[in-house]
């Protein structure tokens, strides 16, 4: 404690997430000294994997995009790590789309593929369907022309935004609804263009269309990727970047409060009374979130405090994990996802927990995914199903500590897991019978992890205010302080990368030049 307390980094970032990772080690590679500090004992954030009687699943990826050798991302991604991570492509099928009674249909990759499956389901939405993936090319261009206004100084970025403002409008101003109700009248292809809204968390009536044109386009041009090893060699890889420039990354380190000198951050506060002092620090917890719990009520930018404060969080989720033992290919099961809408509506949320069969679900089997996976003798595999949904399936025991919720919150769990099962079997029926063990994560589980309030996933909703906020640059308006991960850029793991890499460069422009393709 007293070294610490006695010793002054250039760059602490709190929270070791893929954005609190990127932007250390994106600082490291230009020459500072960093501390990357992590509230819980495992590092990596939503990159982490976990294990439970043999099994090991991931706990945030299910999929990645732009990870082809020649990607930019991924050359960006090897810049950052000691050694590269290896990536094994998912085949030219990734997402597996159910909608309704009708026959479920694969989306593939690159884009003249995709319009080309579309276009042999709906022969007779030629139009709309080109008019579609022109829609997804712009609106992923517009995305793309805010993020580097994100670590500009404000008045660069108000007039790259204003040099931008037609494609803005037309783009990121409207919701992934209305931009598919001007392409389509025709239910099935609507749901179809929407069917991904999960990948980012904003429901096609509330998100801005630019976002999810950025990800869901984003898997079009290489494909989807997954990390051999799992999603765990994130930190592997780039933790010891931090090390060897002489920086260090510490589990277990909960960080209560900044430091400040004359209205400027030069440190955090621990909850264990330790005082460390660094030149800037960098926050990867979420805009709202740093505000919450890292500032004083009273900061002289309540403008600035106020406008995060208005933006709603994502959307919560369940997660089940499960253990196989058998041929888990045989009986159904798939590299790519399958998303599951059973009434043909893809805006929907599960609001009825633990009651009711979820109206949304999306299924993954990570172990078919990583080459390096050992089924055994019993072929022991791993999946998880996951359904979006409301927070207040669970709030009411929100303000209990998890060791005091008591026989009432253990019923609810046990409710959910048989109904979440329930519905897999009817999916999956002969997956069903090959399961022995299943664990349930519920929205609870997300902010015990996370500290996003309210079980935010992908920390703050996509909606159109979200995407123009300029509340939410890298940089912020309380000198020394700089925000990182999903919020400053986009959710998702290649997201959260990019919101570390715009924090770094707004700490140290020399970052930039290792982020041009």
């Amino acid at each position: 404690m007293q070294k610490d307390e006695g010793e002054r980094w250039d760059t602490i970032v709190i929270g070791s997430g893929m954005g609190g990772m990127s932007a250390a080690a994106a600082l490291s590679r230009v020459g500072k000294r960093v501390l990357l500090l992590e509230q819980h004992q495992t590092l990596g954030g939503l990159t982490h994997s976990f294990s439970r009687e043999g099994f090991t699943w991931d706990v945030g990826i299910h999929y990645l995009s732009e990870m082809a050798p020649e990607d930019r991302m991924r050359g960006i991604l090897n810049w950052l790590c000691n050694t590269p991570i290896d990536f094994v492509p998912l085949g030219s099928v990734y997402d597996n789309v159910h909608i309704g009674e009708a026959k479920p249909l694969s989306l593939s990759r690159p884009w003249e593929a995709q319009e080309r499956d579309l276009k042999d389901r709906f022969p007779d939405q030629v139009e709309a369907i080109e008019a579609w993936t022109r829609a997804l090319r712009e609106g992923q261009e517009a995305m793309l022309k805010i993020f580097p206004t994100r670590a500009m100084p404000e008045f660069a970025g108000d007039l790259m935004d204003w040099w931008n403002r037609r494609a803005i409008a037309k783009w990121c101003a409207r919701t992934t609804k209305e931009v598919i109700d001007d392409i389509t009248d025709d239910p099935e292809l609507a749901a179809v263009m929407a069917a991904q809204w999960g990948d980012h968390g904003g429901r096609p009536s509330k998100a801005s269309f630019a976002m999810h044109a950025l990800i869901a386009g984003a898997y079009l041009p290489s494909g989807s990727w997954y990390p051999v090893g799992g999603s765990a060699v994130f930190a592997d890889h780039i933790i010891p970047t931090i090390e060897k420039a002489g920086g260090e990354a510490r589990a277990g380190v909960r960080v209560d409060g900044l430091l400040f000198e004359n209205e400027t951050v030069v440190g955090v506060r621990t909850s264990g009374g330790s005082e460390i002092r660094a030149r800037a620090v960098i926050s990867d917890m979420g805009a709202r979130e740093t505000i919450d719990t890292l500032l004083p009520e009273v900061t002289g930018h309540d403008d600035w405090m106020a406008e995060i404060r208005a933006l709603p969080p994502s959307i919560a989720h369940f997660t089940m994990f499960l253990g196989f033992e058998g041929d888990i290919a045989a009986a159904g099961a798939t590299k790519s996802n399958h998303w599951f809408y059973p009434d043909g509506e893809t805006d929907v949320l599960w609001t009825t927990a633990p009651d009711g069969a979820p109206p949304h679900m999306t299924v993954s089997f990570g172990s078919l995914k990583n080459p390096m996976h050992d089924p055994g003798p019993r072929q022991k595999h791993m999946g998880q199903l996951l359904v979006w949904a409301d927070w207040s399936t669970v709030a009411q025991w929100a303000d209990t500590p998890a060791s005091q919720r008591g026989g009432e919150y253990a019923e609810f769990k046990r409710r959910t897991e048989a109904t979440l099962m329930a519905q897999f079997e009817t999916y999956f029926p002969d997956l069903a019978k090959l399961v022995v063990y299943c664990e349930l994560a519920t929205p609870l589980s997300t902010v015990a992890f996370t500290g996003h309030r309210k079980g935010a996933f992908y920390g703050l909703d996509v909606t159109p205010e979200r995407v123009m906020c300029d509340a939410l640059r890298a940089k912020t308006p309380i000198p020394g302080l700089y925000l990182a991960g999903q919020d400053v850029a986009s959710p998702g793991i290649p997201g959260a990368l990019w919101g570390g890499l715009l924090s770094a460069a707004s700490v140290d422009p020399k970052v930039l030049k290792h982020t041009r393709g």
